[in-house]
Parts: C-alpha cells; sequence; structure tokens
C-alpha cells in the first residue's frame, strides 16, 4: 500500500509556499521528506533544485479524499440502513481437490440495540458448483435443507465482528415445510436419513449456532475490521478462521492496514496478511486436537500456514463493497480457503 503522496515542485515555489498548500507545517513537511528521499535530495533550509516532495500519505489538497476516523484512527462502522446484493465465490481445496461453490445474497440492516448491530442474510439464488447447477441428491438435499436457515439473522459488534445467530428458534417453524417441499420431490431411505441428519442439528441449539458460526460468507463479511489503526494507520493482532473442523479455530498473526485516502472510486482500501501462529501440530489439526498434546515450556510454533484479506469499503457508509479472503493451513495435504464477496449493481 503507498506509504506517501509526491509533489512536483514548480517554479518560484517556497518550503513555505508548499507545505502552506497541504496544510501542515514546514517542519513536517521537511522532516518527512527528508526521512524518504536520497541524501541529494534532501532539504536543509529551503529548496536547492528538488524536483519533486514527498508528502504525508494524508497531506492532500482535497480534503474529501480523506478517511472519516474517530479517536486514535479508529475506522467507523456506520451500517444503518444499508442493503447490498451479493455475488459470493468459495472456492475450496485439498491437496489437489478442487471445488467453487457461487450463489447470491442480500444483507440488510434491521437496527441497532446494546452495542450491537443486527442484519438479515437471504441467500437469492440457485447454489453452482464448479458453474454448474446442483443436481447430485446428496448437493440437492444440503442445498434445499438450508432454506431453513434463510432469511438468517444475526448479530455484530462495534468492530463489525460477527456475534451470534438471534433467529434461532423459527428454524424448527420453518422445518415442516421445507420437509415437505423435499418429499414432493423426493423418497426414500436417503431422503429419510438426510431428514433425520437436519431434524437433530436443529433439536441441538449449540450445534446449528457452530455451523452459521463457520459459514465463510459471514465469517468474511464480519470479519471485525472496524478498529484503532494508530498513528501509522496499522494493526498488528491475532485472527481465527474455521479453515479446520475444529472447535478451537487456527489462529493466525495479521498486519492490517488502512489507506488514510479513498481510491479513485470513492473506497477505503484495507489489506492484511499474516502467517498460522499456533502451539498445534499438522499432527494435532488432523486428529481434531483443541490443543496441543505436547506441552513445552517455549514450544516452536506452526507457521505453515498464510492469510491475506483485501477490502474496498464504500467511502460514506464503510460497508463493504467487495473483499477477498484467501486462507490456508498444511494438514496431509495442504487446504485452502478463498471467499470472493462482490457487490451487485442492479442499475
Amino acid at each position: 500500500m503507498q506509504k506517501f503522496n509526491k509533489h512536483i515542485v514548480q517554479k518560484n515555489e517556497t518550503l513555505k509556499s508548499v507545505a502552506s498548500l497541504y496544510n501542515i507545517s514546514e517542519d513536517a513537511l521537511k522532516s518527512f521528506h527528508n526521512n524518504n528521499c536520497g541524501v541529494k535530495e534532501m532539504i536543509l533550509i529551503e529548496f536547492t533544485g528538488q524536483k519533486e516532495l514527498f508528502l504525508p500519505r494524508t497531506a492532500v489538497t482535497d480534503k474529501n479524499r480523506l478517511v472519516k476516523f474517530d479517536h486514535g484512527n479508529r475506522l467507523i462502522f456506520q451500517p444503518e440502513n444499508s442493503f447490498y446484493k451479493y455475488g459470493v465465490i468459495i472456492n475450496i481445496e485439498n491437496g489437489n481437490n478442487k471445488n467453487e461453490l457461487k450463489y447470491e445474497a442480500t444483507v440488510r440492516w434491521l437496527r441497532s440495540e446494546k452495542q450491537l448491530h443486527f442484519f438479515e442474510i437471504n441467500r437469492i439464488s440457485n447454489l453452482y458448483l464448479n458453474e454448474e447447477e446442483v443436481n447430485e441428491i446428496a448437493d440437492l438435499l444440503a442445498y434445499k435443507t438450508s432454506k431453513v436457515l434463510y432469511p438468517l439473522q444475526v448479530s455484530v459488534d462495534q468492530q463489525g465482528k460477527f456475534n451470534a445467530v438471534e433467529n434461532l428458534s423459527v428454524f424448527n417453524e420453518r422445518w415442516n415445510d421445507v420437509k415437505n417441499e423435499l418429499y414432493k420431490e423426493f423418497d426414500g431411505e436417503t431422503v429419510d436419513e438426510y431428514c433425520l441428519k437436519i431434524e437433530k442439528t436443529l433439536s441441538e441449539g449449540d450445534s446449528i449456532s457452530l455451523l452459521l458460526k463457520n459459514d465463510y460468507f459471514l465469517r468474511t463479511l464480519f470479519l471485525g475490521v472496524y478498529q484503532s489503526f494508530g498513528q501509522n494507520f496499522t494493526i498488528n493482532g491475532n485472527e481465527s478462521f474455521p479453515i479446520v473442523n475444529n472447535p478451537v479455530e487456527p489462529k493466525y498473526q495479521i498486519e492490517l492496514e488502512i489507506d488514510p485516502l479513498k481510491d479513485e472510486y470513492d473506497l477505503i482500501n484495507i489489506e492484511g496478511n499474516g502467517t498460522l501462529n499456533e502451539e498445534r501440530s499438522s499432527y494435532d489439526f488432523i486428529n481434531g486436537a483443541p490443543f496441543s498434546f505436547i506441552v513445552e515450556e517455549n514450544p516452536v510454533m506452526n507457521k505453515d500456514g498464510s492469510f491475506r484479506i483485501q477490502y474496498y469499503l464504500n467511502g460514506k457508509t464503510s460497508f463493504p463493497e467487495s473483499l477477498y479472503l484467501e486462507c490456508d493451513i498444511m494438514l496431509r495435504e495442504r487446504k485452502k480457503i478463498s471467499v470472493v464477496v462482490a457487490s451487485i449493481d442492479e442499475n
């Protein structure tokens, strides 16, 4: 991400006039330039033939390009009255085995209450597996029974991080209608067994909550990037993601960086990169262990995994217009998840 802006020095410009143009002090301009230029281009007292100047990223003449932050350069989450239609693509790779899921979904803000935002999520299209509409009996059953979940209501905290599913009680109410639709199209032991499995899951609230918490679309959309980015517009921390089936998700050490300037499309850019940072080994993850089997005072951390995100947020509402997440981990073979979410303009 770009770290500075440049100013082309015009004839008769002085240190004072350029500093005034960008509303910064002469000392701040000189200091920033000198810290980023070569020795021959350094400014001592006044310009001595410099052709271009290095400026802080926030030094612009058009202040509308600046991202609006709260105290501590905290990015403000303000999703009120938002409604988005998204195209979603999820790629799942296990070694050489690759599958791609595609569908469309809507996200509607409902209300705010007790420091939480509430959203309604709905799937509005058929599900496509590897560019073809699902037609295998197992895939069809999975898709059609998923209708019991939608519309789905979730809560999200002030950092934009997924909190909980809020309408678990209605899933059982919807089930009879969904089940009746299934038996109009299918019959046999396969359907009977699948319905029993769904009914067992619905009877266990914790199971359905965990299932939805692990939804790649929801977790990517509501990752929680609305934080204080500090003086350098970066955050260093840990993030987890449900790339493996484990009650304790793998943790990644990540640096998030935000560009304090909106781009030419009036979008706020955030990117993040990181590596796996786990005491658990590949063997532990393969065996579903929630903690390391080997306890050491100074464990050698498992770094064999990577994490990358790119967000483009609406410059006015700061709600995502598009985003990309890529996450991998080494098991018996390398497993990789990538999620692409892009708003669909219906105009």
